[in-house]
């Protein structure tokens, strides 16, 4: 029999996954603080609204990425297989290419509006 969960029940659990992977997963914790800088900075430099929603969307994606890797490898286990590897392998892959995207996006964001902030 499927359980019925009400919204707030549901934003709940998910509230309390967000906690988790925060208290537990390193990555996870590293990234959110960064991001959390980046934000402040962005409000420093007094970014546009398009140049805020373009780097919300960065981060987020960042954060998505871990988010997915952690569970996937969690599914994957410790086993060390062949397969448990490339799943690994290819799941941290993307949060690598994600977070490279997110730094291209990040320096065309921030190096006008630093230099311009600087002079």
């Amino acid at each position: 029999m499927i359980k019925k969960y009400s919204l707030l029940k549901s934003f709940g659990y998910a509230f309390d996954g967000l906690k988790t992977a925060f208290e537990s997963e390193a990555n996870f914790r590293i990234q959110t603080i960064m991001a959390t800088m980046v934000i402040l900075l962005s409000i420093i430099l007094k970014f546009s609204y398009i140049e805020t929603i373009i780097l919300i969307m960065t981060i987020g994606l960042v954060l998505i990425l871990e988010l997915i890797n952690t569970t996937i490898e969690i599914l994957a286990g410790n086993e060390i297989t062949a397969q448990a590897k490339k799943i690994k392998d290819i799941s941290a892959g993307a949060v690598v290419l994600g977070a490279i995207m997110s730094i291209i996006i990040g320096l065309l964001l921030f190096i006008p509006k630093i230099w311009k902030f600087l002079l």
